[in-house]
């Protein structure tokens, strides 16, 4: 069994599933550049699965330092790219260094793997692909052309330059995973979700709340058509979704092509859902204001996941209480974080 190269892999998704890959048996290599994670992390994975593997700081932009990742492990048989800037309202903001990193990064790491003949990818891609123009629940085939901000635009981008990678060497094995909104934690409570600086995500903010770091959460908008007006998104625990990579990895070694899949739950839960079900983990009542709504988003956002089980034999195992459970064990373990 050939070694995986997880870039992004000290990341909340990417640390998880290294943990799941570990624990199946693989060899991994990590590629990180910190820009959104802590070397800790690299540690609490050696402590969760008692085992090591070979880490490289190094930035994606920079292809003699990938091409040196890939020379110094000829046997990486796939790589799982995570690496990516990932915040929404940033990307509105800084739009060229989110196309710069996010694409430029990836096709560095394409003309890597394509050298050294490692043609297999499983690709982080997110349910922003869809836009505003789908009906939930959101369907692979729907079409992806109208994302609602660069961040989105640079996973449409992406997918489409893995497609046509595709379409000009059909050695290549592709897996565009779309995932919903992670959340939750290891049940250890070694690794979480543990942004640097103020959180993007709702679920590091609530947690931050919940252990006395920030005064209340900011809720963005409670007028949508939906239950209690907050937007509802489909939750899915972080460690099911780091066992769907699991599942990915195994179908891209097997089979050659290019797969867009789903991995959610299939159900929405509010902001304000997700906010009770922390409060009931942690115990009180947890403050919150209501602001304005946030430029590009939208009221409802879910999954349909059955391509998921028929192809990859995966679904989603765990339920909103227990995300929060386990995000609150991990919160009040490292309330200043990793």
């Amino acid at each position: 069994m050939g070694k995986i190269l997880v870039t992004g892999g000290a990341g909340f998704i990417g640390s998880h599933t290294c943990v799941e890959l570990l624990d199946a048996g693989y060899e991994i290599v990590i590629l990180d550049n910190f820009s959104n994670s802590k070397p800790e992390s690299l540690n609490r994975i050696k402590k969760i699965t008692g085992k090591d593997f070979k880490f490289y700081e190094a930035d994606l932009l920079d292809l003699d330092k990938v091409n040196a990742v890939f020379d110094e492990n000829p046997d990486i048989e796939a790589v799982i790219h995570f690496a990516g800037l990932k915040a929404v309202g940033e990307s509105v903001r800084m739009p060229v260094e989110y196309y710069h990193n996010n694409i430029t990064g990836t096709l560095m790491l394409i003309k890597a793997m394509r050298e050294h003949n490692a043609k297999k990818i499983v690709f982080s891609s997110s349910a922003t692909v869809y836009g505003l123009d789908n009906e939930v629940p959101y369907v692979e085939t729907m079409p992806t052309h109208t994302s609602t901000n660069p961040y989105g635009y640079t996973k449409v981008m992406i997918e489409q330059i893995l497609n046509d990678v595709y379409v000009s060497d059909n050695d290549w094995s592709v897996a565009l995973l779309r995932y919903f909104n992670p959340i939750g934690a290891h049940k250890s409570g070694l690794i979480g979700e543990d942004p640097n600086g103020i959180p993007n995500n709702l679920f590091p903010y609530i947690a931050q709340v919940a252990v006395g770091k920030l005064p209340a959460l900011g809720v963005f908008g409670n007028d949508y058509d939906t239950p209690d007006g907050t937007g509802v998104r489909d939750y899915i625990h972080v460690v099911d979704l780091a066992k769907g990579h699991l599942c990915a990895v195994k179908y891209v070694m097997e089979n050659k092509g290019v797969e867009a899949i789903n991995l959610g739950t299939g159900k929405g839960s509010s902001v304000l859902d997700v906010l009770h079900a922390f409060e009931k983990a942690c115990g009180k009542e947890l403050p919150y204001v209501i602001k304005p709504r946030r430029a590009g988003d939208i009221a409802w956002s879910y999954a349909k996941p059955d391509k998921a089980k028929k192809l990859l034999n995966w679904e989603a195992q765990y339920g909103i209480d227990e995300m929060c459970a386990d995000g609150w064990n991990f919160a009040k373990n490292n309330p200043n974080g990793l």
